[in-house]
């Protein structure tokens, strides 16, 4: 089933490569993988990726969040999944009901998990 690969693999609405840079506010639907270098604000109920050469500051609230390898710094909500794979480099406060963090992720920043499916706003499980 396509809508379970959260791989990065299966089609792309839109990518962001190597060497483009783009600062301002992205919303969008169905999946989008950074490369190059985005500042800004990120908005969406589906998938961002972050591949290798990507570099994102960013306040970021989407569906799941996956960073296979590059830099993120900001605020990240998801509503399902967060997953930082080596060698990635994380700056940022993450709130989500999961979160998978590879060996050789260099982490900076909180994390609060959330039940699942709850609005990323809401308080925190006890």
């Amino acid at each position: 089933m396509a809508d379970q690969d959260l791989t990065g693999v299966g089609e792309l609405q839109a990518l962001l490569g190597p060497g483009a840079r783009f600062s301002g506010k992205l919303t969008f639907t169905g999946r989008v993988r950074i490369d190059g270098e985005f500042q800004g604000e990120i908005r969406t109920d589906d998938v961002l990726i972050v591949g290798p050469t990507g570099r994102v500051n960013a306040t970021v609230e989407a569906g799941t969040v996956i960073v296979r390898g590059g830099h993120l710094s900001g605020d990240v909500r998801a509503t399902r999944l967060v997953e930082f794979y080596a060698p990635a480099q994380i700056q940022a406060d993450v709130l989500a009901p999961q979160l998978f963090m590879d060996k050789g992720v260099v982490f900076d920043g909180k994390c609060t998990m959330l039940e699942e499916g709850t609005d990323s706003g809401e308080s925190p499980r006890p």
